[in-house]
């Protein structure tokens, strides 16, 4: 594209978006808020290079909050006094107002800026709607965010889905905001390029676990496909299913693939491998891939890897992954769609690329 949308936030920078070469930090296990039995609220950030740092919002004036930094970098506050309800909060780091950055809503507010024309363009749009789920797999309340084809209200049509996941350190508001997928998907529908679809982009993330990836997988299964094919006017069948995710999203995306190969028929493995410095013969055993080989080279009709060229940190860990599954008898195709690294100008790309070959 001559031009395209630069949509520079937080949630697109290289550490958040992969579990690669990532710099182990107290930051990464901290709970940002935590309420006490008694009601009040521990406010803590990371800020080992801070002079002051104060919290402001719906909080009790006539009680300030003091904080007191920690030997590890940690500034710890105690507010009292808030009682019960939802209340709005900002840290204060030496004198700059500043949103919490271990918030699960911190990507929903990140900034956005526009070069060249962009997505957004005077064509039908869809809705793009927030739906909260209780997850009987992870026992607790979890968001998504879902998108329905201009038209979709008036019609009486069951449509297929594709499932699209993001990458680590994003939330289910990475794909619409900074991925532009709606504005995307718009776009191809006005233009005749794909045929009408339900996008449901989830939540990979799953805070306070070791390891996120095979208990998403589980959501998917028990709480998430349901949820949507209960609710929704959709095909409910192999064929009118796809599943797709970037960097953790895309492990996730094997995940699933490889424990249920037969609930889908469309992957696309985004800028990712296998799990990064685990043993891939273990992971191949653990997820019965062998087994599974024969099963989806016969039933699917694309399982697709993407790289950002050799620029994309997850480059190298996805070559071993193509080459095992390659050894194992897998067949895939392969491409490198934009040579722009690890990175939301890629995977948009890829979503441009890839979603016109879909349910066709």
């Amino acid at each position: 594209m001559k031009k395209f949308l630069l949509l520079a936030a937080i949630c697109c920078t290289l550490p958040l978006s992969a579990q690669w070469m990532r710099q182990v930090t107290p930051a990464d296990t901290l709970h940002s808020t935590v309420v006490l039995p008694d009601g009040k609220v521990i406010f803590q950030i990371y800020a080992p290079k801070a002079r002051t740092v104060a919290v402001t919002g719906d909080l009790p004036w006539d009680k300030p909050v003091i904080f007191r930094e920690m030997p590890n970098g940690v500034w710890k506050g105690v507010c009292d006094g808030l009682g019960e309800g939802v209340f709005r909060y900002r840290f204060i780091v030496d004198g700059i107002t500043v949103q919490d950055p271990k918030s699960p809503q911190a990507e929903d507010s990140a900034a956005l800026v526009t070069v060249g024309e962009g997505y957004v363009r005077d064509v039908p749009h869809g809705a793009l709607a927030q739906r909260w789920y209780y997850s009987k797999t992870l026992q607790g309340m979890r968001r998504m965010h879902i998108w329905t084809p201009a038209g979709y209200e008036n019609s009486k049509a069951k449509l297929p889905v594709l499932y699209l996941i993001h990458g680590g350190g994003d939330n289910d508001a990475s794909w619409p905001t900074v991925g532009a997928a709606g504005w995307i998907l718009d776009n191809l529908l006005a233009a005749g390029k794909i045929v009408p679809m339900i996008v449901v982009m989830p939540n990979g993330t799953i805070n306070d676990v070791p390891n996120e990836v095979p208990p998403f997988a589980e959501d998917m299964f028990t709480d998430i496909i349901p949820l949507i094919e209960a609710n929704y006017r959709v095909i409910a069948k192999p064929e009118a299913r796809a599943v797709a995710g970037l960097s953790m999203g895309g492990m996730e995306t094997m995940e699933v693939i490889f424990r249920n190969p037969d609930m889908f028929r469309y992957a696309w493995v985004l800028s990712s491998s296998l799990m990064p410095g685990s043993d891939l013969n273990e992971e191949a055993k653990r997820l019965d891939i062998a087994a599974n080989v024969a099963k989806i080279n016969k039933l699917y009709k694309a399982f697709v890897f993407t790289q950002g060229g050799p620029a994309d940190i997850a480059y190298q860990n996805c070559i071993n992954t193509r080459k095992f599954l390659q050894d194992l008898g897998l067949k895939f195709d392969y491409m490198e769609n934009a040579q722009a690294g690890h990175s939301w100008t890629t995977w948009r790309a890829d979503l441009q690329t890839l979603a016109p070959t879909l349910f066709k």
